[in-house]
Order: C-alpha cells, then structure tokens, then sequence
C-alpha cells in the first residue's frame, strides 16, 4: 500500500488549538505507517504578534514525538495560500490538518482555512474534523482494542479505510483532471 500511495513527506500545518493536536497525532500515526518525514507548519497571519507561536512551538513538537525529528517552520502570511505554497515548495505527499467545523455566519464571515487548502492543494489532504472522537483508551481485559481509520473512525484493519482512501486518490485524481483540462486555470 506504501508504494501505491507514495507518501514520503507528510504536512502538518498547526494553529495549537485542540483540533490541530488531534491532526498532529493523525500525522505521526501515518508517517510511521509509510515511514514517512513529517513537516510541522505554523502560519502567523498578518499583523499578528509572532511571539505566541514561538512559545507554543516547542510543546507541540514534544507531543508529535517523532523520529527522525520533524522540518520545522514558521511564515507570515495568510494560512491557506501558505499551507499550499509549503506543500508545493516542499515535494508534500499528503497534508493531514484539523479543520474547526464552521458553519452558517462564522463560515461565511472567516472561512475555511482546510476547505481553501484542499481545493488548492497539490496532494491529498485529510481533515480531522473538531468532532472526531478522542483515541480508544486501551482496554484493562486482554480484548483487543478495535483498530480504526484515522480519517473516519469507523472500524478498519487498515491505517486509512478503503472508502477514504478511495475518497483521497479521487479527489486527487479529480484536481489532476481539472488542471489537465484545456482551458482551465490550475490552483
């Protein structure tokens, strides 16, 4: 399955909430699945003080655990159109992000940094959304935990579910016919 998906070098774009914190586990369970690097981003927006990201940096990385130890960086500008820069800039195979879950007004007023970056991005992208359950605590019996796909938390031997893989690789496949169309403008 390694071969056929291909992913070497995993994104892990963060804003330190919660949400990002349970895409970051998602990341690290992936990379070690396909012995993968993974690249930790923070996007400051602009006219945003940067000192609160340089401090929450550290404890971050200190959860994700990785060996070897994760690319680093931190740019100013706006979170999407730098997310898909770093991702294009970088050789990124798959980009794993929370996404909040913002509907109606504060959708319509903020936007969706995830929905911008998997419209534009040159790969993949998974989304761990605000409502994923917490990991399985591990059972105190000798029954096995069920394993779960990281992507939708329903029951799976795999990593990644046949129907989200299969999700991923069309949407994929999808961006791919789009910007080989003639006519169209890519990204």
């Amino acid at each position: 399955m390694s071969r056929a998906f291909g992913v070497r070098q995993v994104l892990f774009p963060t804003d330190f909430s919660d949400v990002s914190r349970r895409a970051g586990r998602t990341a690290v369970a992936i990379a070690e699945t396909f012995g993968a690097r993974i690249h930790v981003l923070h996007v400051v927006p602009p006219v945003t003080d940067p000192t609160p990201a340089q401090e929450a940096l550290p404890d971050a990385l200190a959860e994700l655990a990785t060996d070897p130890a994760p690319v680093v960086a931190t740019v100013t500008g706006l979170p999407a159109r730098e997310i898909v820069r770093y991702a294009r800039g970088h050789g990124i195979d798959l980009v794993v992000m929370g996404t909040h879950g913002r509907t109606g007004f504060s959708h319509a007023l903020l936007g969706s940094v995830a929905e911008a970056v998997v419209r534009r991005a040159p790969c993949p992208v998974l989304t761990i959304p605000a409502r994923a359950p917490e990991e399985v605590p591990a059972p105190s019996g000798s029954e096995p935990v069920p394993a779960r796909c990281v992507a939708c938390q329903k029951p799976s031997e795999d990593l990644i579910c046949a129907a989200c893989r299969a999700l991923i690789r069309g949407e994929a496949l999808e961006r791919k016919r789009k910007e080989e169309r003639p006519g169209t403008a890519g990204g």
